[in-house]
């Protein structure tokens, strides 16, 4: 899996739904191209007084239908290609989801884990400042993603209002209420997940109560997606994260490890219950339950583990946790794949609804902002659903023609013609 480019993976995918569709490649090569690439090196003050130059990147890849949108991600893993990757994701996720809004993403290499509050605060502040002329309200929004937090949002706030001179909440989304976030927004991204996944079992005739659930990642997606199907009545049998794996077959206690993973820095490390077991991690996928909850990172599920899958359902609150190579195997053996950018896109429909009301000044009720998520939720799942069923794809291709209609129609109406 060295070689994988997950931006090639991105790009067949969008070649097909055209074919499919019967768009010329000139209606939508420019799709093909990430329209802005920013690479910045950042220098900060370690705490013991030594100088360290991080690599941060940020790519806009698609402002046909509005400012770019996607999250800041701090891994060690971080590169060129997946930000290219997950800011043509969200261009095709903003897309299906009626949002006025392009496709971007940041990263920064880093383990933030290694880092003091205050080197990380440094560190955000630092890149806030590199990228200052390429973001802005109307032009390229940041947003919480991998190790990135609310208060990691709160120093972006608060460095492009200095850099700025005037106060400008809506420069970030997955900001804490006190300095203009959403109600619901924390939780969007796994209430969302469980919108979708209701969508199909209404679909099946199938109650969710019937189902075992396995999850993988269990940051905010996972543990709070996890937290709401438990409460909703389906037995989850395992839970995981990068410190190790636990099941048990008689269902965990997820209220209890959600408070726990809350209060311990979002992870399972330590965590005991009765009844429980560890596992390998590698484990937890190959698992016999109904539904598979990727919730962790990309490329998770592929050539090598693909075959020894279980799961009868896989439900993707990750961005990418599927090669393609596993999502056409998957579709030829009958499993169904609710696709990341589908599913997970309740995250990106609430920071819309946080930036529409920073705009406003005026705030919505959390029940007002989960009844309008379920709606949003509701509708694209029923035009990939119609796609899906129109042509016979598999779910992930439906998905990507509903987005790519929609971005071909903006780019003629525009004049873009190649």
């Amino acid at each position: 899996m060295a070689n994988y480019n997950p931006y090639e993976n991105m790009l067949q995918t969008l070649d097909l739904a055209a074919d499919t569709l019967g768009i010329p490649r000139n209606d939508y090569e420019v799709l093909r191209h990430p329209e802005r690439e920013m690479n910045v090196a950042i220098p900060v003050q370690m705490d013991d007084g030594h100088v360290e130059v991080f690599t941060g990147y940020r790519c806009q890849h698609s402002s046909v239908l509005g400012a770019s949108k996607g999250g800041l991600r701090f891994h060690p893993d971080a590169d060129e290609n997946e930000v290219r990757a997950l800011g043509a994701w969200m261009t095709i996720k903003n897309a299906i989801a009626h949002l006025p809004y392009g496709g971007g993403k940041g990263g920064i290499k880093v383990d933030p884990k290694k880092l003091s509050e205050r080197e990380l605060e440094r560190l955000t502040r630092g890149f806030v400042r590199k990228i200052a002329p390429i973001i802005g309200v109307e032009r390229d929004v940041p947003a919480p993603d991998v190790n990135t937090n609310p208060q990691i949002m709160s120093w972006i706030v608060d460095e492009y209002s200095a850099l700025t001179g005037q106060w400008t909440p809506g420069i970030v989304t997955g900001k804490p209420l006190a300095i203009g976030g959403s109600l619901g927004r924390n939780e969007a991204t796994g209430r969302g997940c469980m919108f979708t996944l209701l969508s199909y079992l209404e679909k099946q005739g199938t109650s969710i109560k019937d189902l075992t659930i396995a999850v993988q990642g269990f940051g905010n997606v996972g543990s709070v997606g996890a937290l709401l199907m438990h409460r909703e009545g389906a037995k989850i049998v395992a839970i995981g994260d990068v410190h190790g794996s636990l099941y048990n077959a008689n269902g965990i206690d997820v209220e209890k490890a959600y408070e726990y993973a809350n209060s311990h820095g979002r992870s399972l490390e330590g965590y005991e219950e009765p009844g429980m077991t560890r596992i390998p991690n590698p484990d937890l996928l190959l698992l016999d339950v109904d539904v598979l909850y990727l919730a962790a990172l990309e490329n998770q599920v592929n050539e090598a583990n693909m075959k020894e899958v279980k799961a009868k359902l896989i439900l993707e609150g990750a961005n990418g946790p599927l090669t393609k190579d596993a999502d056409l195997y998957f579709f030829e053996k009958g499993i169904p794949v609710l696709p990341d950018v589908l599913a997970n896109g309740g995250g990106v429909v609430v920071s819309y609804y946080e930036w529409v009301q920073n705009k406003a000044g005026f705030y919505w009720s959390e029940e007002e902002v989960n009844e309008k998520l379920a709606k949003n939720m509701k509708k694209s799942f029923e035009e990939v659903w119609a796609m899906q069923e129109e042509f016979k794809v598999y779910p992930r291709l439906a998905a990507y023609m509903v987005a790519l209609r929609r971005l071909v129609e903006a780019l003629k109406i525009k004049g873009y013609n190649g």
